[in-house]
């Protein structure tokens, strides 16, 4: 079984598209070494952010071969898996195996409210036709479907199951998780607006959003925090915040893609039926984030702390 160490910062990608709607390669490798200098501990392809519902499966092969050729060794690349049957999710995740991921990211089944019997059959199927370490995505705010404790218990006998992404937006989940299973899972935040209170709480990591445009204020958060310098990550994240929120927004995908073409490491093209905002819309995130980057902080030496 491929080790992954589920902890750190482990972006969600965007997937960058070009004007004529093509996969914007040098556009990606451009993003993708901004997040490895700013010291991320791994990437997540193809999920929410990176338009999962609107790309194919050859596209996210060209995806992970860019990130695979232009990161280092045995830096951990995951494949994400948000698939509408059964079915589809096996056939995807030993497709990634075969091409070399290193994890997936699974969420519950697409488009239907599955009960617990068949979540669990879901995640179960999915994990037993293959040997890649697999993180849980756990967000019954978007997706309907909650994981409950009891659910987790069951799949605790899933052994390449071993991370979650909590995105519940419930802080005291993480205490119940912890509470029930020790260390048998690691913990990862899912909200960009609940990351330092997450962090705070025990989380091991952090899946996070607007690093797709702010990579280093991202890791030094993470980082500052495990080195119990609070006071230095809060004034960070009160400074974050305002861009932070743009993470829970239903358009979370054109806001973050606006963010990072104005700092340079994106592009503001995304895949129909997305639309670039527009008129007092696009003007009214255009000033958050231009404010945010005129007030931007100075970070500290956070990679060798």
């Amino acid at each position: 079984m491929s080790k992954i160490q589920w902890q750190g910062v482990f972006p969600a990608l965007l997937t960058p598209f070009t004007k004529d709607d093509k996969i914007d390669i040098p556009l990606f490798r451009k993003n993708l070494k901004a997040q490895l200098e700013a010291g991320v501990d791994g990437v997540i392809l193809g999920g929410s952010l990176g338009e999962a519902s609107t790309i194919n499966y050859d596209e996210k092969q060209q995806l992970f071969i860019c990130a695979r050729e232009n990161s280092p060794e045995n830096f951990p690349v995951v494949i994400n898996i948000a698939e509408q049957s059964t079915k589809d999710a096996v056939n995807l995740a030993q497709k990634a195996e075969a091409y070399g991921a290193d994890g997936l990211m699974l969420l519950p089944p697409m488009r239907y409210s599955a009960d617990e019997d068949e979540t669990l059959h879901f995640f179960q199927s999915v994990s037993s036709s293959t040997s890649l370490p697999i993180m849980l995505y756990n967000n019954p705010v978007d997706y309907k479907i909650f994981i409950t404790l009891e659910m987790l218990s069951t799949l605790a006998e899933s052994k390449n199951i071993q991370a979650i992404k909590e995105s519940t937006r419930d802080i005291t989940n993480i205490t119940r998780m912890f509470n029930r299973f020790g260390n048998r899972y690691k913990i990862f935040t899912g909200v960009d607006t609940l990351s330092f209170e997450s962090l705070c709480a025990g989380a091991d990591g952090w899946v996070a959003g607007l690093t797709d445009a702010f990579p280093r204020e991202t890791v030094a958060i993470y980082r500052l925090v495990k080195a119990r310098k609070f006071d230095e990550a809060l004034k960070i994240y009160r400074w974050f915040m305002p861009l932070l929120e743009l993470d829970i927004h239903p358009k979370l995908v054109q806001y973050i893609k606006l963010a990072a073409s104005a700092t340079g490491i994106g592009s503001e093209y995304v895949r129909a039926p997305r639309q670039i905002p527009s008129g007092k819309e696009r003007d009214g995130i255009l000033k958050i984030i231009n404010d945010a980057i005129q007030s931007r902080p100075e970070l500290p030496d956070y990679l060798n702390l």
